[in-house]
């Protein structure tokens, strides 16, 4: 609801409609939205943005499917079926973390996104394992509040509307203790109708409110967000129930004043209790880890030095893999049938180098292929999300009608293709500094350009960067 943009009223705000603040869970329930997605179905969605790569778009089509068969089980042997966990092998940029991404995407799951390297073994400075489950659990709350207030956005916004009629035209105050005659109400009701009326059609929208606002006060100077992350506790919501509300006055925008009453409606219809349970429901039965470099923590000798703290790292992830119970403040999570992606490019280690037992719970293992200029050439033109779409729809943002040839496009991807051959493999990250060095004066007098067409061709692109490539000193710095 922090996005809030001024709302127009519905004329059904006064006429008693009370819509129901309970929500059906069911019907936005991640796992109910897979039943039309197949394996196919699903490589065929990862293919609108993702190019090549097909054994690990239909390894990770059947763990996804494999998940709404498991539902369909009856309750004990649920239980039993444990998800297949997955390693990606292969190098950087091509495509492990956009897969696991965008599978989350389509199954709605909560998700995110780590790297193995961030955490150590208990008892070093770094993070603990545990925290990625109770990042998880506040992505999923998030994803579940969200759709709530979704579903009770149109009681607050009458509920907002009537708090702000009674800003802009009190009660008129009775008398001695007498009762208003039935002519005063009348008239307080018609005029109060009156103002319902030019609120809705925007003729307040400049009138200024006095609002009282209500704020949590903090007695202790010394605390900040910085540092919070790392202690993990967010100390202003864990006092937040013990610290008086500080009641403050401000003078307010209509528009702004309705925004705020309808944060302030919303948020005392969620039902937290509800919304909670939801969430860690659905990250026990749907959400999906994705662990990045886990190869950075594979150690190759065991003996000493850093892989010590390294195998440290396993031996604590084991157990969240295996399937433990985590507390988190909103309750404890267990990761039993939580999905598991990791990858790693495992150009010095490899696979075996991890721990038997952690090997044993990833036992699907995907090997990603290098990017050809070909799949370049594809990546550029077509995905839904292709580069190229992008350049030419930010440009058009100046007035600027930008056109690449065919054969600048083949000639962007060989240049791509050869850069990575020389230097370090990016995988298809290359394509987009070759296309910032390319189009950078484009950018850079775009606003001064506005109205004219420019079209890349073959020789612009040879022109702006074949001194780079054949310096493979300046390409390693500029490219």
């Amino acid at each position: 609801m922090d996005n809030l943009t001024p709302i127009t009223i519905d004329e059904q705000a006064h006429t008693g409609a009370d819509d129901s603040t309970d929500i059906n869970f069911d019907d936005v329930d991640s796992l109910e939205k897979l039943d039309n997605l197949t394996p196919k179905r699903i490589v065929e969605e990862l293919k609108k943005y993702i190019i090549g790569q097909d054994k690990a778009k239909r390894a990770v089509a059947i763990a996804l499917r494999n998940r709404w068969r498991r539902q369909k089980l009856t309750p004990e042997l649920k239980d039993e079926v444990m998800p297949k966990n997955i390693i990606m092998i292969g190098p950087t940029g091509v495509g492990k973390t956009e897969i696991a991404r965008r599978l989350a995407n389509l199954s709605k799951a909560p998700f995110i996104k780590v790297e193995a390297s961030k955490y150590t073994e208990v008892g070093y400075v770094g993070r603990d394992v545990e925290s990625m489950i109770r990042d998880l659990t506040e992505i999923a709350i998030s994803k579940v509040k969200e759709e709530h207030l979704v579903k009770i956005q149109k009681k607050a916004e009458v509920m907002a509307q009537e708090r702000m009629l009674d800003l802009l035209l009190p009660s008129p105050k009775t008398l001695r203790g007498a009762a208003l005659s039935d002519e005063e109400k009348q008239k307080h009701t018609e005029t109060r109708e009156k103002l319902r009326s030019r609120l809705k059609d925007g003729k307040l929208d400049k009138r200024y409110v006095d609002l009282e606002v209500r704020e949590k006060s903090m007695p202790f100077g010394i605390i900040s967000n910085i540092g919070l992350d790392a202690l993990e506790i967010n100390l202003k919501e864990m006092l937040g129930n013990f610290l008086p509300d500080k009641p403050n006055r401000k003078k307010m925008k209509v528009t702004d004043a309705i925004i705020y009453l309808i944060k302030e409606e919303a948020a005392k219809l969620v039902d937290m209790e509800k919304v909670t349970k939801e969430a860690i429901r659905r990250t026990e039965q749907t959400g999906m880890v994705f662990i990045d470099e886990i190869d950075k923590i594979a150690s190759r000798s065991g003996g000493h030095g850093p892989d010590v703290s390294r195998e440290g790292v396993q031996r604590d992830l084991l157990p969240i893999v295996e399937g433990t119970t985590v507390n988190t403040k909103h309750g404890t999570v267990n990761t039993n049938h939580i999905l598991f992606i990791a990858s790693g490019a495992f150009h010095v280690s490899k696979p075996s180098d991890l721990i038997p037992e952690l090997q044993g719970r990833f036992p699907i293992r995907v090997e990603l292929e290098h990017l050809t200029k070909d799949d370049f050439v594809r990546i550029l033109t077509e995905p839904n999300n292709a580069l190229i779409k992008q350049y030419i729809a930010l440009i058009a943002t100046e007035g600027i009608v930008l056109e690449f040839t065919p054969d600048s496009i083949d000639e962007i991807a060989d240049i791509a293709f050869t850069v990575n051959e020389k230097t370090e493999n990016i995988g298809a990250r290359r394509l987009h500094t070759v296309l910032e060095k390319l189009l950078e004066d484009i950018s850079f007098d775009a606003p001064e350009k506005t109205g004219e067409s420019i079209s890349i061709n073959r020789e612009y692109v040879r022109a702006r960067l074949a001194e780079i490539i054949k310096d493979e000193d300046l390409s390693r710095y500029i490219l």
